[in-house]
């Protein structure tokens, strides 16, 4: 990628069973558009499906693909990314995390979250940047501690 080329980023979703998952998803894509960075979102159906209710009009989502589809595209060299934010919740978000460390060249974030974010980031062995909150219903805390990332994150590199 050269300097001229856009920068891109994606937003990794797994269920949404912990409600803040939609808001900051869509808060970070906000972000990253501000920051000249084109979000691109992967999720599950149900995943998708939230997010394409909350932002009809696409202000704030470009591009929404599923999840599985994603992973073969970067797995197969078509594709990759200069950042990738990863929600966890659970043991399967911490695996998808670690896929991505494994597949993509892009700097990775464990966005962790739910009643069990403290234990979950301990189970973190990848090279990641790991923000981590105890949220479920307000997204307040998330939203903090992704501020303090993103500050920088969208001219980083891995």
């Amino acid at each position: 990628m050269t300097e001229n080329d856009e920068k891109t980023a994606l937003i990794l979703l797994g269920c949404p069973q912990v409600p803040v998952q939609t808001s900051v998803a869509l808060y970070l894509a906000y972000g990253l558009k501000q920051r000249g960075v084109r979000p691109v979102v992967a999720g599950t159906a149900a995943a998708r499906k939230l997010m394409e209710v909350a932002d009809p009009g696409r202000y704030y989502l470009d591009e929404v693909t599923d999840l599985d589809d994603m992973i073969d595209e970067i797995t197969g060299g078509e594709r990759d990314f200069d950042l990738c934010f990863v929600f966890i919740h659970n043991d399967s978000g911490v695996a998808y995390a670690g896929t991505m460390a494994y597949i993509s060249k892009a700097r990775l974030y464990a966005l962790i979250f739910g009643e069990h974010a403290e234990e979950l980031a301990g189970e973190i062995e990848f090279p990641c940047e790991i923000v981590a909150a105890k949220a479920v219903h307000n997204p307040m805390p998330l939203k903090r501690r992704l501020n303090e990332v993103m500050q920088w994150a969208a001219v980083s590199k891995r």
